[in-house]
C-alpha cells in the first residue's frame, strides 16, 4: 500500500501537467484566433475552436463579438491558473506531513480562483442567455455550475487542511 501512494502521486502531477498544457493551449487557440478573426478574415469567426461558430453574433454586433470572445479567453486563462497551481500543490506536496501551512494556502487560493471562475462563467453564460434573447445563437457552454460546485468542494478541502494543521500543530507541541 504505502508503494501505491508515491505512484499515485506521480500520476496524478503527469495528467495535472497534461490538463494544464491542454488548458494553455485552448487558451493560447482562443486568443489567436480571436485576433485572426477581428484583423485578418472575419470568417475565422466561423471556426474559432474546436467548431465554434460566432459568425452569427460577429455579424449581428462586432462589441458583443469582443465582450464575449474577451470573456471566454479569460475563463479558459482561469482555468489553466487553476490547473498551474493544482501542479504547483502536486509538486510542493509531502505525504509524510501532509498538513502545512503552504499547502493549506494553496488550495485556499485554488477555492478562491475556482469561485471567481465560477461567477464569470455564471454572469458570461447569462449574457449569452441575454444575446438569445435577441435571436442570436451563441453555441457556448461556459460550465459556469460546474466550476461552482469544484470550488465548494475544493473549499471543504482547504477547510479540512487548516484543521490537520492546527491537529498536527497541537500534536507536535503536547509531544
Amino acid at each position: 500500500m504505502k508503494q501505491k501512494i508515491p505512484f499515485i502521486f506521480q500520476l496524478m502531477y503527469v495528467i495535472f501537467w497534461i490538463v494544464f498544457i491542454g488548458l494553455s493551449i485552448k487558451a493560447g487557440v482562443l486568443v489567436i484566433s480571436f485576433i485572426i478573426s477581428l484583423a485578418v478574415s472575419a470568417q475565422a469567426a466561423s471556426d474559432l475552436y474546436l467548431g465554434l461558430d460566432l459568425t452569427e453574433l460577429f455579424n449581428f454586433e462586432r462589441y458583443h463579438y469582443i465582450g464575449l470572445m474577451v470573456l471566454a479567453i479569460i475563463l479558459a486563462m482561469l482555468k489553466a491558473s487553476i490547473a498551474m497551481k493544482a501542479l504547483q500543490v502536486a509538486s510542493g506536496f509531502n505525504i509524510d506531513k501532509p498538513f502545512n501551512m503552504v499547502t493549506t494556502h494553496m488550495i485556499s487560493g485554488i477555492s478562491r480562483l475556482a469561485l471567481f471562475t465560477g461567477i464569470l462563467a455564471i454572469i458570461a453564460q447569462e449574457y449569452i442567455k441575454w444575446l438569445s434573447t435577441k435571436s442570436i445563437s451563441v453555441p457556448l457552454d461556459l460550465g459556469g455550475q460546474e466550476i461552482l460546485f469544484f470550488a465548494g468542494v475544493i473549499y471543504m478541502l482547504a477547510k479540512v487542511f487548516e484543521k490537520g494543521v492546527e491537529l498536527q500543530t497541537e500534536n507536535e507541541l503536547t509531544v
